[in-house]
């Protein structure tokens, strides 16, 4: 005889099992689960200071990989202006993964010789002196081509696209990038270094191009370390750099529209400080990861109603008028507002004053 009631209640457990299963699946534990990762891992590979809040990059210093880009989006970010849009953490794991798994492989398989082999990477760290400046280019080379005593004789730059087929030449701050490596590989080897190869692979097909750069010493001093030059000189002079994108890609893909003026909001030549007000848009780690980096930051009306557990944590900014003084909670200023149109004082309106309302910081929580 079937025993319908055991047989129930397994169904039952059983279900409950697999409901309990199917609620963990979402994106807030995939997020926590993510994070933890990257955390774990950049201790194991003896870089925990990815794990804290990025420094304010010195005015002197530059990233070979950020070289002859648009000089704003490069101020923003190394100011930690808050990013509107997450990092394309797959196109970026691709990458390495095609870097690590398919090209070091081959140039080390197939390339390298009896007398030569492959070293994953080597730091650069050298000066530059322009003009009144001495410029530092600090970063990490991609694979290169060493001698027996691992001194260096071919660098690389692997670069990884949707597709190669059109891809006749190097782009420009790619090219940049190279040089960054061929000078400053020379200075710290004492050799004269000339030639590197850019390598374009396909993250479709792996289909590969390599396009041998020849050292241009004009190309290096006249474009490559007066960009340098002139982008210190913003940085110490206090200056938003002109919205003027090195490439036409860059503004498409860049984390600073709305700030600069580019994007759907009528903000532009924004500073890099603090959210933008009444805007949404802002990813919650970007959220998370400008709070950790600002001792005092807020977040803003629009955001704390978004991630209210971040505001809980960090604290809201509110709406006060430049005119009475007067200070308002979002849910008690009456009318729709949005990042086309600030609210309106109703204190001041009653007197027919139009005055517009700005975000502000407690005095006791000062950024």
């Amino acid at each position: 005889m079937v025993n319908t009631k055991s047989t129930t209640e397994s169904n039952n457990t059983g279900g409950a099992s697999v409901t309990k299963i199917v609620d963990t699946l979402t994106a807030e534990n995939f997020e926590n689960w993510y994070r933890s990762r990257k955390f774990r891992q950049n201790i194991q590979d003896g870089k925990p200071y990815f794990n804290g809040p990025s420094p304010v990059t010195p005015p002197e210093r530059h990233s070979p990989s950020k070289l002859l880009q648009c000089h704003r989006k490069i101020y923003y970010r190394q100011e930690n202006a808050p990013e509107e849009q997450d990092d394309a953490e797959g196109v970026l794991w691709t990458g390495r993964r095609i870097e690590e798994d398919v090209v070091l492989p081959f140039l080390r398989d197939v390339v390298s010789t009896d007398q030569t082999y492959v070293r994953n990477s080597i730091w650069i760290d050298f000066n530059v002196e322009k003009q009144d400046n001495e410029l530092a280019i600090k970063g990490m080379t991609d694979p290169v081509l060493v001698d027996e005593e691992s001194s260096p004789l071919l660098p690389t730059e692997v670069k990884t696209t949707s597709s190669i087929e059109y891809k006749d030449s190097p782009d420009r701050h790619h090219r940049a990038q190279l040089h960054a490596y061929l000078a400053g590989l020379s200075a710290e080897y004492d050799r004269n270094l000339t030639e590197g190869v850019l390598l374009y692979v396909s993250r479709e097909t792996f289909d590969i191009k390599a396009f041998p750069v020849e050292f241009d010493a004009e190309f290096w001093s006249e474009t490559v370390v007066s960009w340098a030059n002139t982008h210190t000189e913003y940085r110490l002079g206090n200056e938003l750099p002109p919205a003027q994108p090195e490439a036409n890609w860059e503004c498409g893909y860049c984390s600073y529209r709305e700030r600069c003026g580019r994007g759907d909001t009528p903000y532009t030549d924004m500073s890099p400080e603090g959210f933008l007000p009444n805007v949404d848009s802002y990813p919650r780690n970007k959220v998370r990861e400008y709070l950790n980096a600002h001792d005092g930051a807020m977040l803003t009306p629009t955001l704390a109603e978004k991630y209210p557990d971040l505001a809980e944590e960090h604290g809201v900014q509110f709406w006060e008028c430049p005119n009475c003084s007067t200070s308002f909670e979002k849910e008690k200023i009456p009318g729709e507002f949005g990042p086309d149109r600030s609210p309106l004082c109703p204190h001041c309106a009653q007197s027919k004053i139009l005055a517009e309302l700005r975000l502000s910081v407690p005095t006791d929580r000062g950024v």
